[in-house]
């Protein structure tokens, strides 16, 4: 079982090619770090890259992150005891008021796919919520909104962090279809991501 099949089911987005050739991969005694990294994440940055470049779109980008995720589940209980690095750990949601997840569901299964440990906090997120997160260990906070009105619970958030005094250990990540550079200068956010295979980029960097 080579890897380049799994790398080339999870870009087509067959998760049933995944899930089969993963399962071989352990059987044949490929480390699942191994499979993670060469198989997964690279044909997520693969996708990731097609994307940006405009050869392919949304919803190409969505079945190859189901397919990507239907591997990660098999290799989950394999990687638990292995000493799989971890990228850093991201908690992310849709804003107080904003009840939109789709762009959020796709970047936290972007970021998953590329080594991330997750924290979903769902949609409607207020500001002690993302607070919290970050007294549980979330080293990035991505928050998304796609209302011009949710947009301004981008901002409260970065203020709670600064009241509970814990903005120094976090980095801040913000998008959505409203969101601008501009405006996470103006908020003091650490990075800003116009979709969700920059949102992969910027993580990484804020966490590098």
């Amino acid at each position: 079982m080579d890897l380049k099949t799994i790398f080339d089911n999870v870009i087509e987005g067959a998760a049933p090619g995944v899930e089969a050739g993963v399962k071989e991969a352990l059987a044949a005694g490929i480390g699942a770090d191994v499979i993670l990294k060469d198989a997964l994440i690279a044909a997520m940055d693969e996708v990731g890259a097609r994307y940006e470049e405009g050869d392919i779109f949304v919803p190409e980008m969505l079945v190859a992150a189901r397919a990507m995720q239907a591997g990660l589940a098999l290799l989950k209980p394999h990687l638990v005891g292995a000493d799989s690095e971890s990228a850093g750990k991201v908690a992310i949601g849709t804003v107080k008021g904003d009840l939109h997840d789709i762009g959020k569901n796709l970047v936290a299964m972007m970021l998953e796919g590329a080594g991330f440990e997750i924290m979903d906090l769902g949609v409607d997120v207020s500001p002690q919520a993302f607070v919290k997160a970050v007294e549980d260990g979330a080293q990035v906070i991505g928050m998304s909104a796609l209302l011009t009105t949710t947009m301004s619970n981008m901002g409260v958030t970065v203020e709670a962090l600064k009241a509970a005094g814990l903005r120094d250990k976090v980095k801040v990540m913000i998008g959505g279809a409203p969101v601008t550079q501009e405006y996470a200068n103006q908020i003091g956010a650490d990075g800003f991501a116009a979709d969700a295979s920059s949102a992969t980029r910027v993580a990484r960097e804020l966490v590098g």
